[in-house]
């Protein structure tokens, strides 16, 4: 199956088992190299994708990088550039990316500014790259001062999301691309918060290659939709300029909860508990009811993500929540849910809420959990 990224030079992100072998043919007539980077602990993922592109007849030079955010720091960006400059990387050639969203954020990076830009295809391996990262041309590093705050809008050629990857993923981080599945639910495919509800339990814990038949039926089937939530919204507004912002629901705290615990948390784990306390934010704005709030809770924890957070106090998350990009004029803006005429979730923006509505949402998700 595929979906189009209607994007200025429309894009296919290519979804199904064993796609990998699609890969050259998204790539422009006349490459001869190809950057291929990707995490170190997944090398064993990047030989077959090295192997089809040497079968393509294309020059690889394969770049092992720190694994998850450790890879997205300025070190990493230099390190990369200079790889690149030794290797003759010229603007006719490519980088190929094999990894999770962090690989996919770097190396969408590194393709947007060497020599000005160059050809990209992600390769995502994981589920929340697959229906998040890889797709819509996001990329950037972070900084000490918080996450994806240097970086640019850039476009891939095309995605491969070979599902036999997620063969591979621990039940931890199958569960966290739910998170992002569960957003796109949220925000515009209330078919996706049906198959969540109805599947969880076959969903969750991940069981890999002993996943049946019916089960991979169904994760196909959610991948797609993410896939075409975040390309119609993406496409629609490449450079955030206006509802791509929608895409961030629950980020605000979940990015300053990633950041509180210099990234131990999975993304998917933190906007998680970012899409609880939006919820709560709404219910109290008088745009939601306790149902839908709990609505929320149910399929969050359904598919083993957490619903609250006590690591760190308001006060100690504000200074990184009022970096978020979606900030203005010194005023957090969060993206909430409200009802339309038919009783469905629609986004919309909440800005500059008080401290005090600020307090009580988040003393609706400090109840200790025995998550870490």
């Amino acid at each position: 199956m595929q979906v189009t990224v209607p994007v200025a030079e429309p894009y296919e992100v290519i979804i199904g088992d064993g796609v990998i072998s699609e890969l050259p043919g998204l790539l422009k007539p006349g490459v001869n190299k190809v950057f291929l980077i990707y995490p170190q602990p997944l090398q064993y993922l990047m030989e077959p994708v090295k192997a089809v592109l040497h079968g393509a007849g294309l020059t690889v030079i394969a770049h092992g990088v720190p694994d998850a955010e450790a890879q997205k720091t300025s070190e990493v960006l230099v390190h990369c550039w200079e790889l690149a400059a030794l290797s003759g990387i010229t603007r006719s050639d490519a980088v190929v990316t094999v990894g999770g969203g962090a690989t996919t954020d770097l190396g969408g990076f590194v393709a947007a500014t060497w020599l000005r830009g160059i050809q990209v295809v992600h390769v995502p391996t994981s589920l929340l790259a697959m229906v998040d990262a890889a797709v819509g041309g996001k990329t950037g590093i972070n900084t000490p001062e918080g996450k994806n705050l240097v970086g640019s809008f850039y476009q891939p050629n095309g995605v491969i999301c070979d599902l036999v990857m997620l063969v591979t993923l621990s039940p931890r981080d199958f569960s966290a691309g739910l998170g992002e599945v569960v957003k796109c639910g949220f925000i515009s495919d209330p078919v996706i918060l049906d198959l969540i509800k109805q599947n969880a339990s076959q969903l969750v814990p991940w069981q890999g290659a002993d996943t049946d038949a019916a089960t991979w039926k169904v994760v196909a089937e959610l991948v797609q939709r993410a896939v075409q939530v975040k390309a119609h919204i993406a496409g629609d507004d490449v450079f955030e300029k206006g509802d791509r912002e929608f895409l961030n629901y629950g980020h605000t705290l979940g990015h300053a909860i990633e950041h509180a615990e210099d990234f131990k948390w999975r993304h998917g784990e933190a906007i998680s508990v970012g899409m609880v306390f939006v919820a709560e934010l709404a219910r109290l704005s008088g745009l939601l009811t306790d149902d839908d709030v709990a609505l929320h809770r149910e399929l969050l924890s359904s598919v083993g993500l957490p619903t609250s957070y006590s690591n760190a106090t308001l006060t100690e998350l504000l200074p990184a929540m009022q970096r978020d990009k979606k900030t203005r004029d010194a005023q957090l803006r969060f993206i909430v849910l409200e009802k339309d005429l038919n009783n469905n979730y629609t986004p919309t923006r909440l800005t500059g809420p008080n401290q005090e509505l600020l307090d009580q949402a988040f003393s609706q998700i400090t109840v200790r959990s025995s998550f870490s």
